[in-house]
């Protein structure tokens, strides 16, 4: 391909710069600025985002989350992170979720009475999140 400048042809400069390595260790696809910046934002503010369908389900079933159960989430989800995780299965006081770890996002969650016989497709982890100590312990069934 030739560059045309004052009507005199100019062929385009070879790159010579170094090339640069990839480090295997980085995970590919998910190196977008955007994706990075959102990620770093989410970590800052606490943490995890609740879809709308997971929101609805939360209402349905009268479960509520209080800061600590958010924090143990999110820890849940860092963890999964580091692992490589992709979609993931987090229980946690009796209430299965389905989380994107990805995209830091709470997709559904199933409360005990309706997860029998259940069958969750489409996740490539589990993780059991243990209860934080103390009297409060937020997550629960209004109901009980």
């Amino acid at each position: 391909m030739a560059l045309r400048i004052d009507r005199r042809f100019i062929q385009p400069l070879q790159d010579t710069s170094p090339q640069q390595k990839v480090d295997p260790s980085v995970r590919q696809g998910d190196g977008t600025f955007q994706s990075i910046l959102e990620r770093h934002l989410d970590k800052a503010e606490g943490g995890i985002k609740i879809s709308g369908h997971a929101s609805r389900r939360l209402m349905e079933r009268s479960i509520t989350l209080d800061a600590s159960d958010i924090k143990a989430l999110s820890d849940a989800i860092d963890k999964a992170w580091e692992k490589g995780a992709r979609e993931s299965l987090v229980l946690y006081k009796d209430i299965a979720f389905i989380a994107s770890v990805r995209n830091r996002t709470l997709i559904t969650a199933v409360d005990p009475r309706e997860s029998k016989d259940n069958v969750f497709t489409n996740i490539d982890s589990a993780i059991i999140v243990e209860k934080p100590a103390g009297p409060n312990t937020g997550a629960g069934n209004a109901a009980e």
